[in-house]
């Protein structure tokens, strides 16, 4: 199984938007590096849900409910289902992941704009270490 985080402006769709849901499609990635990511990922992966704008935070984990199929607008593009797993004890922000140099070659860190990323092992489980501390 494979992590990875996937990014959102939680006025567009925010976790609790896909926790009261219970399913939703993930579209709109367009970047080229975004949707090699996106198409690379399995049903079964974990991912964590971040928020972008104001919050800049790790806010949950979702899982993969489905293999990448093509956009049904634009078929050159794929899109997943994913289901909520659960909402983080505590947000991790991005203010705090920067000031770590654990996570200095990490993609959110050095390339801010990318809205799908994997996520290592390390990286994973010191996201969760730090929420659970918060």
């Amino acid at each position: 199984m494979a992590h990875w985080l996937f990014k959102q402006e939680p006025s567009c769709y925010s976790f609790e938007n896909l926790l009261a849901d219970g399913l939703t499609t993930w579209d709109g990635v367009a970047n080229a590096l975004a949707q090699k990511h996106l198409k690379n990922a399995k049903k079964g992966d974990r991912v964590f849900f971040y928020h972008t704008g104001k919050d800049k935070a790790v806010i949950g984990i979702m899982e993969l409910a489905s293999d990448p199929t093509p956009d049904p607008a634009d078929e050159k593009l794929a899109v997943v289902i994913v289901k909520p797993v659960k909402k983080l004890k505590n947000p991790v922000t991005l203010a705090a992941i920067k000031a770590d140099d654990a996570f200095a070659s990490w993609e959110l860190v050095r390339m801010s704009r990318l809205s799908v990323m994997p996520v290592s092992d390390a990286i994973w489980k010191k996201i969760l270490a730090m929420s659970e501390e918060g």
